[in-house]
């Protein structure tokens, strides 16, 4: 985990649902508190991170400080796309090119287009040049970035754009933005990569399409494994039969009895799912199920305490 926060640029990734934003959250939090200065990148729509530390967002593109050394940042692809093209066109405005069928057969022609724009903001950041579209304070630059990517298949695509889109664009800046990207991603010392996972069955599985796919589209490895709301074994097989032969007649301590044995199978087959990430030499950093109603900014920061020991 300390080489992990050592990088420029840290892609958590994994099965849709399994808490990759709970996640990096938790590990901007970590970084902040060791005083990096640190953003987490949400693709999409998405400014949930604004929303869990209750600050008021800044619009799509723009940086929002939410504590001391912690930011976010929302990256809308088509508004990324959008600017991209509308610097390449000079004083077209944004109207006119959004409207224009031209723009809209780029978007859906040019493949992997959206997501290598995405990637050259990402990289941006790492350099500590956002170039937001309007003057305006910004917070400098960036010892870690941390990307909230996408669920696996869409983060794979997300992260081979460089080599994608690269082979349509061979000269001018375009080739020299892809490239910059493809090196920043290829680089161990500069850029890592993180799965999130629960203890489920699919979720893990995922997690092993996700080292191969890293392994033949990036010809990186994936190292370290979070595994999100895992139980503890609080009972061994042997005290579990003790228990069961307690408890008799009574319907109290038979429901009693049968909820422990619930508990302690579903365990144990997480316990299993582990163990098939432990297979593959995984570094598995395990986070606790959170007994609670909601999973509020005090949960977030258990979990990145939680994440702070295991280093």
């Amino acid at each position: 985990m300390t080489a992990l926060l050592e990088r420029k640029l840290l892609v958590l990734t994994g099965k849709g649902g399994v808490g990759k934003t709970t996640v990096s959250a938790a590990l901007g939090l970590l970084a902040a508190d060791r005083g990096l200065r640190t953003i987490v990148v949400e693709v999409g729509e998405q400014r949930r991170l604004a929303e869990l530390f209750g600050v008021t967002p800044q619009d799509a593109g723009d940086e929002t400080e939410l504590q001391e050394n912690l930011w976010s940042i929302s990256i809308d692809p088509d508004r990324a796309l959008l600017e991209w093209l509308q610097a390449l066109g000079g004083r077209i405005s944004g109207r006119v090119l959004a409207s224009s069928g031209t723009f809209q057969y780029f978007a859906a022609a040019a493949p992997g287009a959206k997501e290598l724009v995405s990637m050259v903001k990402i990289w941006k950041l790492t350099q500590g040049d956002s170039r937001p579209a309007r003057p305006r304070k910004r917070a400098g630059g960036y010892d870690l970035v941390i990307l909230d990517a996408p669920a696996t298949g869409h983060a794979l695509g997300m992260l081979h754009s460089p080599q994608t889109f690269g082979a349509i664009a061979r000269v001018g800046p375009i080739s020299s933005q892809t490239r910059r990207v493809r090196e920043l991603l290829s680089d161990p010392a500069r850029s890592d990569y993180l799965a999130v996972a629960q203890p489920t069955e699919m979720a893990v599985t995922e997690t092993l399409e996700l080292q191969d796919g890293l392994r033949l589209k990036l010809g990186r490895e994936l190292h370290t494994v979070v595994v999100n709301g895992t139980l503890p074994r609080r009972f061994s097989n042997a005290e579990l039969l003790q228990i069961e032969r307690l408890h008799g007649s009574d319907p109290v301590t038979r429901s009693a009895t049968l909820a422990a044995r619930a508990v302690h199978d579903r365990a144990s087959f997480q316990h299993n799912q582990v163990a098939r990430l432990r297979r593959r030499h995984f570094e598995v950093l395990p986070v606790p199920f959170l007994f609670a109603a909601e999973l509020d900014l005090p949960a977030v920061k258990r979990i990145a305490e939680h994440l702070s020991k295991q280093l």
